[in-house]
């Protein structure tokens, strides 16, 4: 087995990639959480730990991408608001199953969220301000729920509402995603921190990672826009899709 040095440079790798998977596009947890369970954390640490990475990796992408002057956050939090109870009914329900279940649950979730990844989708640039939608903002519960209790491929959960229900750019829709997540990502992590399922030292290794990631993803994203982020869309699918198969 290798020895800590090790593990710990192997986890902020996974980090790495997973920041910028997670900006660009989404499903970064399926490679973080199953490192982190490989580390020795049972599933329910694991995802509290996890999102200790995306909270600090949304941090900077948003911050990246307001540097540039590329975040609308007034509009953004108004969505964030919509998920922030779900986020917290979320937190609390993973925080207070067993562990065993919840393992079982999140080896499901996994299989559909990589599945998920081979259906075609279509993120034509549409505009950047939103179109009306009675669907939004209940679609924006029910994703702060998910993402409270489990997190893996929300990105493309929000993707979803922002571009097919709201009509909104793929840029655009990049940053909203962000700003959202990191929004509701805090009372979910108080909620786990409390409860005893978060590793501080093995989440702050990730974080870096996840940092660097999203840093650099995000500045790829504003120097080339939509046809960086579509590029890595179909990295991301291709990849999960190999995995299925065996390939990689």
């Amino acid at each position: 087995m290798p020895e800590v040095p090790a593990l710990l440079l192997i986890l902020f790798l996974a980090g790495l990639a997973a920041g910028v998977i997670n900006v660009m596009a989404g499903g970064g947890s399926t490679i973080t959480l199953p490192a982190l369970i490989l580390l020795g954390l049972d599933a329910g640490v694991a995802n509290g730990t996890n999102r200790v990475a995306i909270l600090v990796q949304n941090i900077v992408a948003t911050l990246t991408f307001s540097h540039d002057k590329k975040t609308r956050l007034k509009t953004s939090f108004r969505y964030a608001l919509w998920t922030i109870p779900g986020a917290i009914a979320g937190a609390f329900f993973a925080t207070h199953i067993e562990d065993a279940l919840f393992e079982k649950i999140l080896a499901g979730i996994l299989i559909l969220v990589v599945l998920s990844m081979l259906v075609p989708t279509n993120y034509s640039s549409i505009g950047q301000d939103p179109r009306h939608s009675i669907w939004a903002g209940p679609s924006l519960f029910a994703v702060g729920i998910y993402g409270g209790f489990v997190q893996v491929g929300v990105g493309f959960m929000l993707m979803a509402v922002f571009v097919h229900l709201l009509k909104i750019d793929l840029l655009t829709t990049t940053v909203h995603k962000l700003t959202v997540v990191l929004i509701y990502m805090i009372p979910a992590l108080l909620l786990f921190a409390f409860m005893g399922k978060v590793d501080w030292i093995l989440g702050l290794v990730l974080a870096a990672g996840n940092a660097f990631g999203a840093f650099f993803a995000a500045k790829m994203a504003i120097r080339r826009g939509e046809k960086v982020i579509r590029i890595v869309l179909m990295v991301a699918v291709m990849m999960m899709a190999f995995k299925i198969l065996g390939i990689i």
